[in-house]
């Protein structure tokens, strides 16, 4: 009788060997394989499975972790779940800190694991004392027999990478694949890739997606990290250069932005299946801009990494509430299309500087509106508003009949024709109203109010509700 397999002996053995699957309505018209390396479906939901089981078995190996120890993490919340299953199988106490930006879900699930979390605020520098890397480094200091693996400096992050995803990649992608394309972090997932395909496959670009905010790619460009600034996709970027990013096997970087990474992610879900992260969203923005008029031999094999899973982000980019109040939701439609909307006044009531006061203010109030653009032709001169009218009015008895020039206001600000609704929240935030100029001619060819954009979104949530 044949002894029956022993197959994994605990659910760290099922780490890595994870599936490629071609990518097609999200690649439409893309003359290249897009084959994305669905790292979500390691056992704890990220491709940080990896670097869990590397950097524990490393110190246990070593003496820095010994029986009933415990590990002290600071994570973005993926690194956490990897150490965290790691632990529960070999009998570790876990503490994580995590910076207050990441998701409630990733709480919960370290949380799951039986972990203690603490969280810190997001945007202070690294260096800050309540930073998430200095509180783990004090904890750490202040807990016997506690073991700080520091992802961002600890060389089993990129060997891990370098041991099996590079690999795993080398025999998925067949002969002469183009390019393999991912996020950076702690960039160790990239750069363990990276040092093992110029080794073995020195042809395949290798190219790093960076969310814009994130000071790596500056670093990469310049030698010189740039100022941080916030953004809202997780586990992604940095404020600063960690140790475990080897920009050497790195060809080049490409920036994304948080609109288009989850946007991406959303239409990952809904058109090809896949339910992965913001980083997901964000690599195969990454892969398709740095496609664009990119001279590749056609058919050639394009591998993108998907980090994550999207069960983490249900109370974020998953939500269309939360979408809609970041302005990030309804990315399709364009101020062109919202001016087809507007309804009983012409998408552009303008004046010209010839215009009178008085017969600026009429057409104002034969249209209802508080505000119209002095228009020369296509230069932006400035406004007519009612409020200032009625000052120059009180100071000056002439003021009606003078040229509208006199009560001139400040100009809109304009944007394209083909900017999204999420461009126009995030302007009319700060401004009462918009001037719309068409992409190519750049002529005037309407205003968007505020006012506009909440019937719009009102529509819309009807709709959906219906």
């Amino acid at each position: 009788m044949t002894a029956p397999d022993a197959g994994p002996q605990s659910i760290v053995d099922l780490v890595g060997n994870t599936p490629t699957v071609p990518l097609h309505r999200v690649a439409e018209g893309v003359p290249y394989r897009l084959l994305a390396k669905l790292e979500f479906l390691n056992p704890g939901g990220s491709v940080k499975d990896r670097i869990g089981r590397s950097m524990i078995a490393d110190a246990e190996r070593d003496g820095r972790l010994r029986p009933g120890g415990t590990i002290v993490e600071a994570t973005s919340g993926n690194t956490g779940v990897g150490l965290a299953l790691v632990a529960a199988v070999r009998g570790y106490r876990i503490v994580f800190v995590i910076p207050d930006k990441m998701s409630s879900e990733k709480i919960r699930l370290l949380r799951a694991y039986g972990a203690r979390v603490v969280v810190t605020p997001s945007g202070v520098p690294p260096d800050h004392p309540l930073s998430h890397y200095s509180v783990a480094r004090r904890i750490a200091r202040e807990t016997p027999g506690a073991y700080y693996p520091d992802q961002y400096s600890n060389p089993g992050n990129p060997e891990a990478h370098y041991r099996s995803t590079g690999p795993e990649l080398a025999r998925q992608l067949g002969p002469g694949p183009a390019a393999v394309v991912g996020t950076v972090g702690t960039g160790g997932t990239m750069s363990g890739i990276g040092r093992y395909l110029k080794e073995h496959r020195p042809d395949v670009k290798v190219v790093a997606v960076d969310p814009r905010g994130s000071v790596l790619a500056a670093a990469f460009r310049t030698g010189t990290p740039s100022t941080a600034v916030p953004y809202l996709v997780e586990g992604i970027g940095e404020d600063m250069v960690p140790r475990t990013i080897d920009f050497a096997v790195l060809d080049e970087f490409v920036e994304v932005g948080d609109r288009e990474s989850f946007v991406m992610a959303r239409r990952l879900a809904r058109e090809e299946g896949l339910f992965v992260g913001g980083s997901s969203g964000a690599a195969v923005a990454g892969a398709l801009r740095w496609l664009e008029g990119r001279p590749l031999p056609e058919g050639a094999t394009v591998a993108v990494i998907l980090p994550d899973s999207g069960d983490r982000y249900l109370s974020k980019f998953y939500s269309d509430d939360w979408m809609r109040e970041k302005g990030f939701l309804d990315a399709g439609a364009t101020a062109v299309e919202l001016l087809g909307r507007k309804r009983g006044t012409p998408a552009l009531v303008a004046v010209a500087p010839t215009t009178t006061v008085r017969e600026a203010l009429a057409v104002l109030q034969a249209h209802a509106i508080s505000l119209a653009p002095v228009l020369r032709g296509a230069e932006n001169l400035g406004t007519i508003q009612e409020e200032e009218v009625l000052r120059k009015g009180l100071e000056d008895a002439t003021a009606l009949d003078r040229s509208a020039s006199f009560a001139l206001g400040p100009p809109l600000p304009e944007v394209a024709g083909n900017a999204q609704a999420g461009d126009l929240l995030t302007a009319l935030r700060k401004e009462r109203a918009v001037l719309v100029r068409d992409p190519k001619s750049h002529a005037a060819i309407g205003v968007l109010t505020r006012h506009d954009l909440v019937g719009f979104l009102s529509e819309e949530g009807t709709a959906r509700a219906a």
